[in-house]
């Protein structure tokens, strides 16, 4: 059986230290990451607040590797040019975060950015079916979004395998990210499945700086 291709790694600042988040970007990138994911929440779409396009224009200088923005925020639409001008290049948002997913998207792709949809634990793959020729990026959640440190929900392999399935059925380049419980376990399931991007939080910031290269390495070898 070949081996599976290395998943890009894309740390998640919300398990950072935000005393020193610029410092943090910085070490994440050096040791490995490919992509910074940035998790927006709002106190209304999700039960947390994190940061908005402010921080995210304060932190654009730390590195030069893609902004992977996940906005978990209603009414989303609104704040995509915020995020985009802040440095944003890739844009996730939840179709239940608006009424219209399929204009969001357009949004997205009028500003320059690539387009990510995410899927909630109980939202189905089906969702994607007039979304997909649109879409850049697919993010599976594997536990429901709000806070870092959940646990794995394993029906979402189920759903990243349907999910993959359609990306290879439409012949386009999209990536399939899963958050949510990433460790050097799930890794190996989630690209079994079909994944080829993960989001890790507690996994890559774990034991401080001096442990970051090493904890992506752990992932991207798991998967």
């Amino acid at each position: 059986m070949p081996a599976l291709p290395r998943p890009l790694i894309a740390p998640s600042i919300l398990s950072a230290d935000f005393a020193r988040l610029g410092e943090e970007v910085r070490a994440i990138d050096a040791a490995g990451a490919d992509w910074i994911h940035v998790d927006v929440m709002d106190g209304h779409f999700v039960p947390n607040i994190t940061i908005g396009p402010m921080v995210v224009k304060a932190l654009r200088g730390a590195t030069a590797k893609p902004f992977d923005v996940h906005l978990m925020i209603t009414p989303v639409d609104p704040y995509l040019a915020a995020f985009a001008e802040a440095g944003a290049d890739i844009i996730t948002f939840h179709p239940e975060a608006g009424p219209h997913a399929h204009r969001t998207v357009q949004a997205i792709k009028a500003l320059g950015k690539k387009a990510g949809v995410s899927l909630n634990p109980a939202t189905p793959a089906k969702m994607l079916d007039y979304l997909i020729d649109e879409v850049d990026l697919v993010l599976v959640m594997s536990v429901n979004p709000g806070f870092g440190g959940q646990s794995f929900i394993a029906s979402q392999l189920k759903k990243i395998a349907a999910v993959r399935k359609m990306i290879e059925a439409s012949g386009r380049d999209i990536r399939l990210q899963v958050d949510g419980g990433v460790d050097p376990v799930t890794a190996k399931q989630c690209v079994e499945a079909g994944a080829d991007v993960l989001v890790a939080g507690t996994a890559a910031f774990r034991g401080g700086v001096a442990h970051y290269a090493a904890n992506i390495a752990a992932l991207k070898e798991a998967g």
